[in-house]
């Protein structure tokens, strides 16, 4: 129930200066994004620092993703606007009690979620959809610079209006704010390649704002964050009546749907560069605690944040105690340090998560994808593609389904094999892997690697008969070798006793070998068992060949035995 808690007996000092270092520049980071995503959900300014503090400890306690940043995300940003704008007006004090019910209500979402064990859900994203959504992230994340790189006003919220916007409006280009995210990126990069170990992040947004306010960047034309209102949220119930939040909950459940997949999504995404584990139902709980702690604090639904996840990642966090101290950081930055923060120019924040997204980008998980099958490669391509063009939910809807149709149709066409025997084994193996492999006259053994279901039962049928055409001698016994046969459903149960009957009409007796116990039960209770013969089933390959072997061989004009004693 609390993940972090299981780090925490081997945790020293260098992992712990890690972790505060990260809090502390990703606590800088989000205080600005956070006032830029609540102006976007149409709330006061102020609402979004709220939902970075008790959010960020909700999830660091009891989330599974030891990089993950919760917060206010763009995403879920727009959602909470389409559904609280309507009713009321942005900024008002009414906007705010509405969104702060919405949270609630996703809250009960994640945990009703929770309670009916729905995390498996998260495990219909292969690792294709992982690389194509965490690249089209980056790309995302890229485009949605682009105003405070270059000094331009970009209303466009999708990264190819961005992207268009940004090109038809580049004779406004500010040089002064292009300077500042030069330098700044210059010196990110240059941090990183001359001394890696180093917070080039924390070192940079430091330095730009004794730059800032020494020389008045503001004058000069550069957007610099702002006023930043102080003082801690309290804690109360949010204000709506029984028919607005009976009103919102349609919206709550889109904004779960898309908080959930973005979330799961970005979290597999970054622990699998580290070889770790992410837990789809603690996922469900961690955010459903998250969700509730920002409504009842006056934020509004909060959501994985790739751009600062990206952030620590590249700090080499160890731990979700970064994401407590970035929470104490911004508390204290809310009670002691508005007025500093302030003068962070904008294209300094932008230049920061630009050097982030690059991080994203890794051209060794194409060639990995690439090695496997070019299906997984053109999989993450669609993904990342429909991240850029639609969103992250229809992005995740289209991934999806070509990965269920990806699945089907290499079960459509399973792997299988004629066996042999293969004296340096001292087993049955692939004769098409081993041509030293000797074959039984008369008996031929094939071999399923998969279920046996509505979408391959024609198919292994039919490459049964292949096996018995193209075998040298007359067969007289086909040995059925289903020790990887895990499930047959009502067309593949069909299917084997058509096979059966079919083969015992051509004067081929069938026999299976090493058929597990539950398949040997479904078999009976379906009738094909008694199709197929109770005797003729068997405990091994070697065993089902010798019980034919013999009486072949002792036949009148009969074969030589090929097969081992």
């Amino acid at each position: 129930m609390l993940p972090v808690a299981a780090l925490l007996p081997g945790y020293r000092l260098p992992r712990a200066r890690r972790d505060v270092v990260a809090g502390v520049t990703v606590a800088a980071l989000s205080v600005p994004s956070g006032m830029a995503y609540a102006e976007v959900a149409g709330v006061p300014p102020v609402n979004g620092l709220y939902a970075l503090l008790l959010p960020a400890v909700a999830y660091a306690l009891l989330g599974s993703s030891r990089q993950l940043v919760v917060g206010p995300e763009g995403s879920i940003a727009t959602l909470v606007a389409a559904a609280v704008l309507p009713v009321a007006a942005a900024g008002s004090a009414d906007a705010a009690e509405q969104a702060a019910m919405l949270a609630i209500l996703v809250a009960i979402c994640f945990v009703a979620a929770w309670v009916l064990r729905l995390g498996w859900v998260a495990d219909y994203f292969s690792r294709p959809v992982l690389v194509g959504y965490i690249h089209g992230v980056a790309v995302v994340l890229i485009a949605g610079q682009l105003g405070k790189l270059l000094g331009l006003s970009i209303d466009a919220d999708q990264p190819l209006g961005q992207l268009w916007e940004a090109a038809t409006e580049l004779g406004g280009v500010s040089g002064a704010t292009l300077a500042v995210s030069a330098a700044s990126l210059a010196a990110l990069l240059g941090l990183r390649r001359v001394v890696p170990r180093v917070p080039a992040a924390l070192i940079v947004v430091v330095v730009a704002i004794g730059i800032s306010w020494a020389v008045d960047l503001a004058a000069r034309g550069v957007a610099i964050v702002g006023p930043i209102p102080s003082g801690l949220p309290s804690v109360a119930v949010p204000g709506p009546g029984l028919a607005d939040a009976v009103r919102l909950v349609p919206a709550a459940l889109g904004i779960f749907l898309v908080c959930f997949a973005d979330e799961i999504l970005t979290a597999r995404s970054f622990a699998g560069r580290h070889g770790q584990s992410v837990r789809g139902s603690q996922e469900l709980l961690a955010m459903g605690a998250a969700s509730a702690a920002a409504g009842f604090t006056q934020g509004f639904p909060v959501g994985a944040s790739g751009s600062r996840t990206a952030v620590s990642d590249d700090m080499r966090v160890h731990s979700q105690i970064a994401g407590l101290v970035a929470a104490g950081s911004v508390a204290a930055i809310l009670l002691f340090l508005t007025a500093p923060v302030q003068y962070l120019p904008k294209a300094v924040l932008g230049s920061v998560i630009v050097f982030a997204a690059l991080g994203l980008v890794a051209p060794a998980a194409w060639r990995a994808l690439a090695a496997v099958d070019p299906v997984e490669v053109a999989i993450a391509a669609v993904t990342a593609a429909c991240v850029v063009v639609f969103g992250v939910l229809e992005a995740l809807v289209v991934a999806v389904g070509l990965s269920v149709i990806d699945t089907v149709r290499r079960s459509a066409r399973p792997h299988d094999a004629v066996l042999g025997w293969v004296e340096r084994l001292g087993r049955y193996a692939d004769v098409a892997l081993h041509p030293s492999a000797r074959v039984t006259p008369g008996v031929v053994v094939y071999r399923l690697d998969d279920r046996l279901f509505f979408a391959n039962a024609r198919y292994v049928t039919a490459r049964v008969h292949e096996a018995i055409r193209g075998a040298r001698d007359p067969v007289a016994c086909l040995v059925l070798d289903a020790e990887a046969i895990v499930h047959v459903d009502a067309t593949g149960l069909e299917a084997l006793s058509a096979l059966a009957e079919g083969l015992r009409q051509g004067g081929i007796t069938l026999v299976v070998a090493r058929l597990r116990t539950r398949m040997e039960e479904r078999l009976a209770a379906a009738g094909v068992l008694a199709a197929i013969g109770p005797e003729h089933l068997y405990p091994t390959v070697s065993a089902a060949v010798d019980a034919f072997a013999a009486p072949l061989a002792s036949a009148p004009g009969g074969p030589d035995p090929g097969g081992p004693a």
